[in-house]
């Protein structure tokens, strides 16, 4: 439904409101923020972070209201979307205060700390009936879009099998002060839970839906270092190698490995196999080894062909030219919030939401019990 100005009878922006927005960067800051600022239909128009003094100095920053905290910022008249973007921890009491108050709410995944948050909080939105979004911003990717197009034109043909290698370069062997949380089972940032859910989520995107796995989890470093701090030690309780394989509905085979740290070969390669031809996503850099950043370049070939070529995004895929395809975070986060403009102004539900959310959850429930009980799952 198309949100009007009362005033002027057009349609007038949808008022974001972020919780997490700090002067001092973070992921709201490096992503969400820039992305909303080249986003027509959206309009930054409040901010809370960490503590008053924190929200102030955001205030200034980004030039927006400031908030002493959440609840008074989902109740702002002027904020329609709440954003959440803080620990995975926090999440819950964030996201219900932001539906007690009636608004839309945007949640960075995961969703929630385990799948009886998840579970919880789509309950609560769907009796309330408001519309929720989960950033798994890795579907709004130009180039995932355009690579789902390739495979379901029959670009590779018929898909034999795809292979995915990636590093979680936060699980490696060096941790920094504000990071320490992610090497913590009960926080529920873990590798498996982001970057190996963000890329699973994409490879089902693409290729279809996982109908049975097989997985193996181990830590292989239990002790990390702080980052100029060699003599400090932190315990690690989160996996550090994860290794997902199984059979699509489509009957193609699957085989993935999720690293801690870096490699001094490749942080990512994606590759996909089909009776025809090959496409291989390689990823750019440092924020190539995320899916999730969308910092990649795709190559392939088919038929006759032996040599494989690039495959740049075309221009029909890309929504906002004032942001670059490469070397900005903010470029998917930015196609996403495009994409919310859309399914609100016309009720459509192509950005994922709690419910979606809800059951990638569920997935990486069986990635567990798979690995825990080493057994094949289906799904």
């Amino acid at each position: 439904m198309e949100r009007v100005d009362p005033h002027s009878n057009k349609a007038r922006p949808i008022g974001i409101g972020i919780v997490g927005l700090s002067a001092r960067g973070g992921w709201a800051a490096l992503a969400h923020a820039p992305a909303i600022e080249n986003v027509p239909g959206v309009e930054l128009r409040a901010l809370t972070a960490s503590s008053p003094e924190s929200a102030a100095q955001a205030g200034k920053r980004f030039a927006v209201p400031h908030h002493t905290d959440a609840a008074a910022l989902a109740h702002d008249p002027d904020v329609d979307l709440v954003v959440i973007a803080v620990k995975v921890s926090k999440h819950k009491d964030l996201i219900e205060s932001a539906l007690a108050a009636g608004k839309m709410v945007l949640c960075e995944w995961p969703l929630g700390n385990g799948s009886t948050e998840a579970r919880q909080l789509t309950e609560q939105a769907s009796t309330l009936g408001i519309r929720t979004f989960v950033g798994m911003q890795a579907r709004a990717t130009p180039a995932i879009r355009y690579l789902r197009d390739l495979i379901r034109e029959g670009y590779v043909g018929e898909v034999l099998s795809t292979t995915l290698t990636a590093s979680g370069v936060s699980w490696g062997d060096l941790t920094f002060p504000e990071k320490t949380y992610l090497l913590d089972r009960e926080e529920g940032a873990s590798l498996l839970t982001i970057p190996a859910a963000h890329t699973l989520d994409a490879v089902q995107y693409v290729l279809g839906d996982f109908a049975t796995i097989q997985a193996t989890t181990a830590i292989r470093r239990k002790q990390v270092r702080m980052h100029r701090r060699p003599d400090e030690l932190h315990l690690k309780t989160v996996a550090d190698q994860i290794a997902v394989q199984g059979v699509l509905d489509s009957g193609a085979v699957v085989a993935t490995h999720f690293r801690g740290g870096t490699s001094r070969g490749t942080d990512f390669h994606w590759e996909i196999n089909g009776t025809k031809g090959d496409i291989i996503v390689r990823g750019d850099g440092y924020a190539g080894a995320f899916l999730q950043y969308g910092q990649v370049h795709l190559v392939g070939a088919r038929g006759d062909e032996s040599e494989l070529t690039s495959l740049p995004t075309p221009d029909k895929y890309i929504k906002l030219t004032s942001l670059p395809e490469h070397g900005s975070h903010a470029f998917t986060v930015a196609h996403a919030y495009a994409q919310i403009v859309d399914d609100v102004a016309h009720g459509t539900s192509v950005v994922p939401d709690f419910s979606h959310a809800l059951s990638l959850h569920h997935f990486i429930d069986s990635i567990e019990e798979s690995a825990e009980r080493g057994v094949r799952v289906e799904l």
